[in-house]
């Protein structure tokens, strides 16, 4: 047996937003319309990039591999919580919180890895348009994906192999709505200040490192943009500052979280929902409801399904 199956704790109670009755009933009203929003929106997306042949291209197949990860991002852990509105005692078991840890690293992990992905791909459309049927090909395309994947998945591995075996004796309150990994780990009977050092250098720098290669890819990009003045430079340059601030709104509480994993803030519950329920509806929303080939392949789609739908009726 390992250590944390040999440890007196079973399970873990979570942390509610709020101890109010009246406002968890409100909460509860309103994240089920918030993660509805997010998997109906996404999946829809999905379905509309697959089915126009005119979206097959590498940057919407990128955007369509974001929109799956955004629905698992926000799967992970957000029905329970929903769940856990209703519920006076609000508790995970030690499993359950282990599979939380790792699905959390998996899809944030790799939704990092993807995001640098589509800012290479911009980069190349922008900065060398010459060369970008030939750089960004299917194969290259499949392989940024694959690799994102991986990334995440052993990215998640290196943090959850440290954790499971962690010795938890109580207290086994944590304060959060779900299993986050620097609050979980300050709840077992030992030191972990080298575990927190460990963390500090994989996710930690990891969110730091991919998130100043965006900026630092978008930043070339803006320069190539801004020398040139013709109409779509212009369209181009809107987009990429949207996609500034929805990698700002995601990276920030990431860095936040994790480059400082000795803090002890209340403010760290708060940004945890940016990154697990609010920005994976605001990628939806500024990646693709904001471009006009998106929303005339959704209104194909529309009408196609109308168009069915009066068929048979």
């Amino acid at each position: 047996m390992d250590q944390g199956n040999m440890s007196g704790v079973t399970e873990f109670v979570l942390n509610s937003l709020s101890g109010s009755r009246e406002l968890q009933l409100f909460y509860f009203a309103f994240f089920t319309v918030f993660y509805l929003s997010i998997v109906l929106g996404n999946l829809f997306i999905l379905l509309t990039i697959i089915s126009e042949p005119m979206l097959h291209t590498p940057m919407y197949f990128l955007l369509s591999n974001l929109s799956f990860l955004d629905v698992c991002l926000s799967t992970f852990a957000t029905p329970k919580m929903i769940f856990d509105f209703l519920m006076e005692h609000k508790t995970i078991s030690f499993e359950g919180c282990m599979a939380q840890i790792f699905f959390l690293h998996v899809f944030a992990g790799g939704e990092m890895m993807l995001l640098v992905a589509m800012a290479y791909d911009r980069y190349v459309a922008i900065c060398r348009p010459l060369h970008y049927a030939t750089v960004m090909n299917v194969h290259k395309c499949i392989v940024l994906v694959v690799g994102s994947w991986i990334i995440g998945v052993l990215h998640s591995i290196s943090q959850l192999v440290f954790t499971v075996n962690l010795p938890f004796c109580g207290p086994n309150k944590v304060d959060s709505f779900f299993c986050d990994l620097p609050l979980v780990i300050k709840l077992a009977c030992t030191d972990t200040y080298i575990l927190q050092v460990l963390m500090l250098s994989d996710s930690g720098l990891m969110a730091m490192m991919s998130f100043f290669l965006l900026l630092i890819s978008y930043t070339v990009i803006l320069v190539t943009v801004r020398r040139r003045s013709s109409a779509g430079m212009a369209k181009a340059r809107a987009t990429l500052t949207a996609h500034i601030t929805v990698v700002t709104l995601f990276f920030g509480p990431c860095i936040f979280i994790y480059a400082w994993p000795f803090s002890d803030l209340p403010v760290d519950k708060l940004l945890s929902i940016f990154y697990t329920v609010f920005t994976p509806l605001l990628n939806p929303l500024i990646y693709t409801l904001r471009n006009k080939e998106v929303i005339s392949a959704m209104r194909k789609l529309r009408n196609r399904q109308i168009n069915f739908i009066y068929i048979y009726i």
